[in-house]
């Protein structure tokens, strides 16, 4: 993979994560910037997992990446809702 190819990919991946931040009902702390992280992390993993199936846009198979970051997005928003509780 070249850097082409890698910046291309977190721009996708970037995207996808906004669209699986609009999916799920809860809230990433930290703002765009965080969840877009998650989101990356996230688009990588359900690439990983799902293989390639759905359309593709710059290389990146539209459909596990967005499974992947939904999915991811929603464990950090669960995850930091319950240390928010738990800190007094």
């Amino acid at each position: 993979m070249g850097i082409l190819a890698f910046i291309l990919f977190l721009c996708v991946a970037a995207a996808c994560a906004y669209l699986a931040e609009r999916l799920v009902p809860n809230v990433v702390p930290g703002g765009f910037f965080t969840s877009a992280i998650v989101g990356i992390i996230g688009a990588w993993i359900g690439g990983a997992l799902l293989g390639h199936m759905g359309p593709e846009l710059a290389g990146v198979s539209l459909v596990p990446c967005i499974v992947g970051s939904a999915a991811l997005v929603f464990l950090v928003s669960l995850c930091s809702r319950g240390f928010r509780h738990r800190v007094v």
